[in-house]
């Protein structure tokens, strides 16, 4: 028996022990910023967006869908801060509810993959054999298509709106979250608890439950963090392209393709929902970096860009 447990024990019996003290929420996020400026503003940024989109019905100046033909194509004034568009639609009240949309898609999408992705690697590195052999060559057929092809081909198969598109992002994410999700697994089943789990007579499904997707929640986060903004992106420009939310819901996607035939003089129409993807996917990518960095520090950027689908499509 060691000194230190000599010592704990020694310290129980005469009731000396203090507890541990409490890990405040407050002073877990201030270290966080501390630690990590440029990702607690950009967690900030990405965090207002996400209430703009949950309120939008409440913030937004104007219905995203009325029209007023008597301001057609106005420029941004003290009426309209952000223009209007064609047919006079306020461009601020549908940037604000495409945020909503985007939002919406990004996160189910997202949860939805990486999270069958997660499972599926999990089975696949723990279980080993015929089924690892098969799932991995399934893998390299999906990945074997750049992101947004494969997301437009199964939109136009299934069919436009919403859940489409969240399902068609979702089969994209799967992939990535099934190889790094595997290789955690790899490793966690050859560890000592692991085996003796095993040894105990614990079934396969136990073991995995128990004991290798604990440990496989961190990689987890930052996966589904680093991917968030690799979904926005697909979801706009599945919009672009007219194979996403159909109108007149309005999408950023949807916006930018409104706005292709009249891009020189109506600058505003373009620039705005432009500016939101932007400022979007670069605050959840810079938060993603530092969730990465608190949870994971060994993860370098080349294997995140890996995660995220740097592949470009």
């Amino acid at each position: 028996m060691t000194d230190a447990r000599v010592g704990v024990r020694a310290a129980l019996a005469v009731g000396r022990v203090e507890p541990l003290p409490e890990r405040s929420v407050t002073r877990e996020l201030a270290g966080f910023a501390r630690r990590n400026p440029m990702a607690a503003a950009a967690g900030l940024v990405g965090l207002l967006i996400v209430v703009m989109a949950i309120t939008a019905p409440l913030i937004a100046p104007s219905d995203p869908l009325k029209t007023d033909f008597r301001r057609m194509a106005n420029p941004p004034d003290a009426r309209s801060f952000f223009g209007t568009d064609q047919v006079g639609r306020d461009t601020l009240s549908r940037v604000i509810y495409g945020a909503r949309s985007s939002l919406i898609v990004a996160f189910a999408s997202v949860l939805l993959g990486t999270t069958v992705g997660a499972l599926w690697g999990v089975a696949s590195g723990y279980l080993g054999g015929r089924f690892d052999l098969v799932s991995q060559r399934i893998t390299e057929v999906l990945q074997s298509f750049p992101d947004l092809i494969l997301a437009m081909a199964i939109s136009m198969a299934i069919g436009t709106g919403m859940p489409a598109v969240i399902v068609a992002i979702a089969i994209t994410r799967i992939p990535f979250g099934n190889r790094v999700i595997r290789s955690v697994a790899l490793t966690i089943r050859e560890l000592a608890y692991v085996e003796a789990a095993r040894a105990a007579g614990g079934s396969a499904l136990r073991v995995m439950t128990l004991h290798v997707l604990p440990q496989c929640v961190a990689p987890y986060l930052v996966l589904a963090t680093a991917h968030l903004g690799v979904a926005i992106i697909i979801e706009a420009a599945l919009g672009f392209l007219g194979v996403g939310i159909p109108p007149p819901t309005p999408t950023w996607g949807n916006m930018l393709a409104d706005s292709l035939t009249s891009l020189v003089p109506h600058w505003w129409l373009v620039f705005f929902p432009g500016l939101a993807i932007t400022v979007t996917v670069l605050a959840f990518n810079l938060f993603g970096d530092g969730i990465r960095d608190t949870l994971d520090p060994r993860l370098s950027p080349a294997f995140l860009r890996m995660m995220a689908g740097g592949r470009r499509g």
